[in-house]
């Protein structure tokens, strides 16, 4: 599928958050085209870095990239960056992020500290961003304000739940993030 020669806004986003909170999955489920992946097994030198504590399904990783492309009504094309969420590919993670308008920040309840350092990377880079919880079948369930609290969120940023397997789910998150940075982006004009 082309892209048409019509007049559309291409907008860079990020689809960040800690290692095995479901990025992969989220740009799977929105993407309209084939998404691009650079997943890899994980092996036993990866076990001494990698926490898989609450995540033992988990056997792959990104070690560079995901990417799709997600058209919303109004000729909005977003070029969705699944970043990777190990402290060692923060280069690559600011190489990544340059250019990007925003990030949909992936949450897990079960380990919401290892949420800490992407979003500090996020906040330093100046990018505005929405929350997302992934809700995990066996994952806590949190009051919204508790987790706000908890995630020292600003009052401004979006704090949605979602579904990273569900396309729906997946879409609204990413709505959540657009309608803010739309609402930012004319109060900065004013």
């Amino acid at each position: 599928m082309y892209l048409s020669s019509s007049d559309q806004a291409l907008v860079k986003i990020l689809v960040a958050g800690p290692f095995g909170v479901g990025k992969t999955t989220m740009i799977d489920a929105l993407s309209e085209t084939a998404p691009l992946h650079t997943e890899e097994t994980m092996t036993q030198a990866g076990a001494t870095v990698d926490d898989v504590a609450g995540i033992r399904s988990k056997h792959t990783t990104t070690v560079a990239i995901d990417f799709g492309r997600r058209t919303l009504p109004g000729d909005l094309v977003l070029y969705l960056f699944g970043t990777p969420g190990q402290r060692r590919f923060k280069p690559l993670w600011e190489d990544i992020a340059h250019g990007a308008l925003g990030a949909l920040v992936l949450v897990d309840t079960r380990r919401l500290g290892d949420s800490f350092e992407v979003i500090d990377m996020i906040e330093e880079r100046g990018l505005r961003y929405a929350v997302a919880v992934n809700v995990f079948p066996d994952a806590p369930s949190y009051a919204p304000m508790v987790l706000r609290d908890r995630l020292d969120l600003a009052e401004h940023t979006p704090l949605v739940t979602c579904d990273a397997r569900d396309t729906t789910s997946s879409i609204d998150a990413l709505i959540a993030l657009v309608s803010h940075l739309i609402a930012h982006s004319s109060m900065d004009t004013t």
